[in-house]
């Protein structure tokens, strides 16, 4: 984890303001595969969070028994994109009233979530939420918890742009309007 958030950092050579975001919306190829290409994005990491398991590996995380949730760590610039922007996309990709699950995916490493990393992330979050639910989008409530940010475990290294690697993966999420 970065750390502070706002904070300025090299990336690239650049110096850019920062913020972290973890999302969680089932498998994380599909998410990292769609959010990797929003400008502003400036790096995206597949792994794990939300558990009780120290390093976490994906043979024991697709059991269920650690308490993780596929995730991506989104290291994005605040002025180029914003926090809310990037839950907006988030609600657009995953179906957000399904617990637990996404296509295929079943478990609950593939919940939807979103995990702050700061009160303000957290207010933003309640609120898309609240936008979400009152745009009447989805016939069911939305199951999306929202979470204090923990330690994020990075994924391997061939789960890293999976689909990018794998241009034939599999995948269940695509943009909805």
């Amino acid at each position: 984890m970065l750390g502070i958030l706002s904070e300025l950092i090299e990336i690239k050579g650049v110096s850019e303001k920062i913020e972290i975001a973890t999302l969680s919306g089932g498998c994380f190829w599909g998410m990292e595969e769609i959010l990797r290409l929003i400008p502003g994005v400036l790096k995206t990491t597949v792994g794990y969070t939300g558990g009780q398991t120290q390093n976490p590996t994906y043979l024991t995380v697709k059991t269920g028994k650690t308490g993780h949730a596929e995730a991506i760590e989104i290291v994005f610039n605040p002025e180029k994109v914003s926090f809310q922007s990037l839950l907006e996309i988030f609600f657009k990709m995953h179906d957000p009233t399904t617990r637990n699950r996404q296509g295929n995916d079943i478990g609950t490493q593939y919940r939807s979530a979103i995990f702050f990393h700061s009160e303000a992330q957290k207010k933003i979050a309640e609120w898309v939420i609240s936008r979400v639910e009152e745009s009447q989008k989805w016939k069911n409530p939305v199951v999306t918890e929202i979470s204090t940010a923990g330690i994020f475990y990075s994924a391997e290294e061939y789960h890293q742009q999976y689909l990018q690697k794998n241009p034939g993966g599999y995948t269940c999420h695509f943009l909805r309007d």
